[in-house]
């Protein structure tokens, strides 16, 4: 029933309004307190992160354990360009996008061998050992737990060092990352989100699509049909691979630092937890959850007991002070304990994420529309 009402002008619609909420973020974020630039970039890089995963785990049905990986590597290789040959952010996010999508091609061939929670557990793995050889093996490439970073040394072909200047930002062909008080920055990301969104909706709609959610439904009838799913489900381990990839990148380029923390398993971990909590299979589901966590992370986290005690005013003294006292527990340094509640609660009655809770409402609105409409016409 749902495939049904899957048509051009749907899509088309869906483009519309997911680019519009997109573009839109500076004006209708700021009632939340979350209209600054970094805070935008993050949903921006972190959502596209997760529609890349989305694809792997949400369409093929193979849940990963190692994405930071790839994160880490599009991020080396991107300050590896500005270190040697140019600050334009276009030629860095190719390279380091090419160079985590060879990367992915690699571990997946092995990964693929296995499938199920055995294909999971070899994801860990090697996102372990990328992370140790970042951190103490090949120092000389990554500059090992301090991170590779810009220097004036550096041998850059392009965009030298000037006698007596500073290291030039990163720049899209000379408009800096930081110009219009990082809006630009956030624009470039916003971009990239835009078209990642649009590539995931054709691959969804495509033949190939219809493959992977073949794959993740039942794998084992379709190679009894004859057919070998390996190549497919490869092909969609390499996009997801380079989807996250292009958002290392992406930090590299709003942040020119690369760190092996951000290959850590915690990390692949977030992805996880962002594609539940939005909507695991669906395609806006990934970056609601995406901003969810990220909202949660940065807002909820800078909470703390003066702010409550200000908030509770109203009350008399002494309950103001036991509600701030029961709310610290949540927020501030607790964050991470309303992050869980609210994960608990969306796996337990929202098995689909946030938007199976919307599509519920949508489903609720409507009955309640035409029921009324019913009852006038009688």
């Amino acid at each position: 029933m749902a495939n049904s009402k899957i048509s051009p002008k749907s899509d088309l619609i869906l483009m519309v309004s997911f680019s519009a909420v997109v573009l839109l973020m500076p004006i209708w974020l700021q009632p939340f307190g979350a209209a600054y630039p970094d805070l935008m970039q993050q949903f921006a890089i972190f959502g596209l992160f997760a529609i890349g995963f989305n694809i792997l785990f949400g369409q093929a049905g193979y849940l990963s354990f190692g994405h930071a990986a790839f994160i880490g590597v599009g991020s080396y290789a991107t300050v590896w360009i500005f270190k040697l040959f140019t600050m334009n952010i276009v030629p860095a996010i190719i390279f380091g996008t090419l160079t985590s999508g060879v990367f992915a091609l690699l571990i997946g061939y092995i990964c693929l061998r296995r499938t199920g929670i055995y294909f999971s557990i070899l994801t860990l793995a090697f996102a372990q050992m990328s992370y140790s050889l970042a951190y103490a093996v090949l120092t000389p490439i990554t500059q090992g737990e301090t991170g590779l970073q810009l220097s004036l040394n550096d041998p850059r072909i392009l965009d030298p060092v000037h006698e007596g200047g500073g290291i030039p930002p990163t720049n899209l062909f000379g408009i800096a990352m930081g110009d219009f008080n990082g809006l630009f920055g956030f624009y470039v990301c916003a971009t990239l989100l835009i078209l990642g969104f649009y590539l995931a909706l054709r691959i969804t709609r495509s033949p190939f699509g219809s493959m992977l959610r073949g794959i993740k439904t039942n794998q084992t009838r379709m190679m009894y049909t004859g057919l070998n799913t390996k190549p497919y489900a490869l092909a969609a381990f390499v996009i997801s691979g380079m989807y996250a990839g292009l958002a290392g990148s992406m930090m590299a380029a709003m942040d020119p630092l690369a760190g092996a923390e951000r290959m850590q398993w915690t990390a692949s971990g977030e992805v996880v937890l962002m594609t539940i909590l939005g909507g695991i299979g669906t395609l806006v589901g990934p970056v609601v959850g995406a901003a969810v966590i990220k909202y949660a992370e940065n807002i909820f986290s800078a909470i703390n007991q003066s702010i409550l005690v200000d908030f509770y005013s109203f009350l008399p003294s002494g309950f103001a002070d036991v509600m701030a006292a029961v709310t610290g527990l949540f927020v501030g340094k607790g964050w991470h304990l309303t992050l869980g509640i609210v994960f608990m609660l969306v796996v337990i009655f929202l098995p689909g994420g946030i938007m199976e809770g919307l599509e519920r409402i949508k489903r609720l609105v409507m009955s309640k529309s035409q029921s009324d409409t019913k009852g006038g016409d009688a």
